[in-house]
């Protein structure tokens, strides 16, 4: 297999595209303004950057308040990471020693991190082909009387199949806690994912939807689990040094908070350009003569809404899956990585995988899980087939807000000419 001259190559291509500037386009770029200059400039006026009272400070409380408004949940506990909000909600349900806590191995590691961090045991389950999100029938083949908690991950801003999961959840009484960290603005049913479950947890790293540079918040409705979530954040301290619960500093600082608050201002235009963008994507590549791969696609019943975080496409298996390398094992990432070497060093276009490895593949958690897990999870025969084949298939596209029509054009037409370039 090998990239060959064509009489339209990738280069020509490049040049007829005529870009206003030959800068590289990055997979996501926060939309930062005036606004969030001005939030910014009050605190230091104010010389108050951070605050140990139990509500937290004057930004974070408003940036709270904006933020419970729009998902429309009684309460949000804003903290300094996505990893620490995960970790918060895990040590509110205060794990024990052998607690289980089902979650996808297609994801950022944080989301296995913060179940070891707070006591349990992650059990990695399968993902669907459609959406990459958890896979039920895997799912309920992984619960056990130690399962206590399910953490489904809304992965690139596409909703699991939250219906599903809490019948799962119900019937075995287990609680769900939803790693929302890349899918603030998706929706489930008409309802913002990370309001369904007993606790959401979301991220504002720079990259996200929303960025506060670092940051991230617990949603809620449930007033015990507020009070606990406020303490853990701040020590277990309620007044003074009275610690009343093991907790961290998880606070988010004044003016991150504030870069937060002004993002908040301009959330819905954002997602709206996000999706004005990735429907242009869909027809420049759906309506194309390219084929081999799998656009993303909501379904047309319009149960699940996207927030287009990542535009993520999947090179179809039978251009590389079926060949076998010279270790005997199946050869799927050659053309995806191909492609992706040819957007990012010829066109100058940041795509991405995500994730490759999966997290029980790599060095710590292939060997941590199969020394923690229980017997009778380590009789059942490796079945993350699917996030096996996703790690070497995928690869997301760029579509945040600040790209135009011009570059959305030309990602495309350079990921046409990327993948009509490979042959075998």
């Amino acid at each position: 297999m090998k990239f060959v001259s064509r009489s339209v190559d990738l280069i020509s291509l490049i040049r007829s595209s005529r870009r206003s500037n030959s800068k590289m386009i990055s997979i996501n770029r926060p939309w930062l303004s005036d606004e969030e200059k001005k939030e910014i400039l009050m605190v230091l006026d104010e010389g108050i950057l951070t605050s140990p009272a139990l509500k937290g400070g004057k930004k974070v409380q408003e940036f709270e308040s904006l933020l419970r408004s729009y998902l429309n949940i009684k309460h949000v506990i804003a903290v300094n990471s996505g990893t620490s909000a995960l970790l918060a909600a895990l040590l509110a349900l205060e794990l024990k020693e052998g607690d289980e806590v089902l979650l996808p191995s297609f994801t950022f590691v944080a989301s296995a991190n913060s179940v070891v961090a707070a006591g349990g045991t992650p059990v990695f389950v399968d993902i669907n082909k459609v959406d990459y999100t958890i896979d039920i029938g895997d799912l309920a083949t992984k619960i056990t009387k130690s399962t206590r908690a399910i953490m489904p991950v809304h992965l690139y801003g596409h909703p699991a199949d939250m219906d599903e999961i809490f019948e799962l959840a119900k019937s075995n009484s287990i609680e769900v806690i939803e790693d929302a960290c890349q899918s603030l603005g998706s929706e489930y049913r008409k309802r913002q994912t990370g309001t369904i479950g007993s606790m959401g947890c979301f991220s504002m790293y720079a990259s996200k939807v929303l960025t506060s540079g670092e940051g991230g918040a617990i949603t809620t409705d449930d007033d015990l689990l507020a009070d606990r979530l406020r303490m853990i954040r701040n020590h277990g301290m309620v007044e003074g040094y009275d610690t009343r619960i093991f907790g961290l500093n998880l606070r988010l600082p004044e003016i991150s908070a504030a870069i937060a608050k002004g993002q908040m201002k301009k959330l819905n235009e954002m997602l709206e350009r996000r999706r004005s963008n990735a429907n242009l994507l869909n027809d420049m590549l759906t309506h194309s003569d390219a084929d081999g791969f799998t656009t993303p696609t909501e379904p047309e019943d319009g149960h699940k809404k996207f927030n287009w975080y990542l535009y993520t496409v999947a090179i179809d298996s039978q251009q590389s899956g079926d060949r076998i390398s010279k270790s005997g094992q199946p050869n799927y990432g050659d053309d995806r990585d191909l492609i992706k070497d040819k957007m990012t060093n010829a066109a100058k276009i940041g795509v991405a995988v995500y994730y490759d490895p999966p997290v029980h593949l790599t060095p710590y958690y292939n060997e941590l899980v199969q020394s923690r897990l229980s017997n009778q999870i380590q009789e059942i025969p490796n079945n993350l087939k699917t996030t096996e084949w996703a790690s070497k298939h995928v690869l997301s596209l760029p579509v945040h807000p600040l790209l135009s029509a011009q570059d959305i054009e030309y990602i495309a037409n350079s990921f046409k000419s990327a993948k009509e370039n490979i042959k075998k």
